[in-house]
């Protein structure tokens, strides 16, 4: 895999506060990189970072070789990124809004305007004023704004706020194809965990201004341990018991009772347990970890490791 963004050592501090504390991590051409993290935890800031809307405070952040702090120019002309919300013209039309995009690069031909309005699904609207476009149409145009110049690095900051779950798809598609067939470079950031499963190839994930980890989505989604579900009474004892015998192991309240995350072969054992102490069991089952399961469990994780 050829890297083609880099983030060396980066920090930011405002007023005093370390927003951004020394992260480092690299994407890869072809690939969809998930930056995930709640509301807060710094994915905007290291955003405006690599586009150089934001100054860095100590490392260095290269875009295809060139360095953001020495080299801006360079490592910019790379870059094509909607932080938050596109801004557009709302009284001229879509097409308008792109010719005068276009002028602010060079060799930009009405046939490459075409290409990038057929690629964003806009053909049949993109004459009309953008003021009566919906938000995923106006997402749609900002994504084509962005495609003019032939990026090699694509930068979405939430990209989906505020749309339908049909505008959620089309806008997951289009970064898919476009990292598929064009090798391009996309990094997403979003808090919504279910969007960047069906989208990225890896996610770091980022809390307190902190990288706490970088994983394959694969691999972070299956994480290593099962969970199971016991529809148990008394549950208070149950849980209590469960916190004594597997001090490592996750338990809590349930719907029905409590669920655990435990091997498969502890599960034996976690019965006669609960049968000597007299736990009434109705029913046991597997039930398959959220997504949103294994992020807390990850960020509880590092956090521990990171207070300990």
């Amino acid at each position: 895999m050829e890297a083609i963004v880099e983030l060396k050592k980066v920090t930011k501090i405002i007023k005093g506060r370390k927003i951004i504390d020394n992260i480092s991590f690299q994407v890869n051409k072809g690939e969809v990189f998930g930056f995930l993290g709640p509301n807060g935890a710094g994915k905007t800031t290291t955003i405006r970072m690599i586009v150089g809307l934001m100054g860095i405070t100590s490392g260095d952040i290269s875009i295809n070789g060139a360095s953001i702090k020495s080299e801006f120019e360079d490592a910019v002309r790379n870059v094509g990124a909607i932080v938050e919300n596109p801004e557009m013209y709302k009284f001229l039309s879509g097409y308008q809004n792109l010719i005068h995009y276009a002028r602010m690069a060079k060799g930009i031909t009405k046939e490459k305007i075409a290409e990038v309005v057929e690629l964003v699904g806009l053909t049949n609207r993109i004459h009309d004023k953008v003021k009566t476009y919906s938000l995923g149409m106006r997402q749609r145009l900002g994504l084509a704004q962005c495609l003019l110049h032939d990026p090699k690095v694509l930068i979405l900051d939430e990209p989906t706020n505020g749309l339908d779950p049909a505008g959620i798809r089309e806008i997951r598609d289009y970064v898919r194809r476009l990292a598929r067939e064009k090798n391009m470079a996309v990094i997403v950031s979003s808090h919504l965990l279910s969007e960047m499963e069906m989208m990225c190839d890896r996610i770091g994930i980022i809390q307190n201004g902190q990288l706490i980890d970088v994983q394959e989505m694969k691999e972070f989604v299956h994480g290593n341990e099962t969970a199971f579900e016991l529809e148990v009474a008394p549950s208070e004892k149950a849980l209590s018991i469960v916190k004594s015998f597997f001090p490592n192991t996750h338990a809590s309240y349930s719907l029905n009772g409590m669920k655990v995350d435990l091997p498969k072969d502890d599960i034996p054992k976690l019965v006669k347990l609960l049968v000597q102490e007299e736990i009434q069991i109705f029913t046991i089952k597997e039930t398959a970890k959220t997504l949103e399961d294994r992020f807390l469990e990850v960020t509880r994780e590092k956090g521990e490791a990171n207070h300990g």
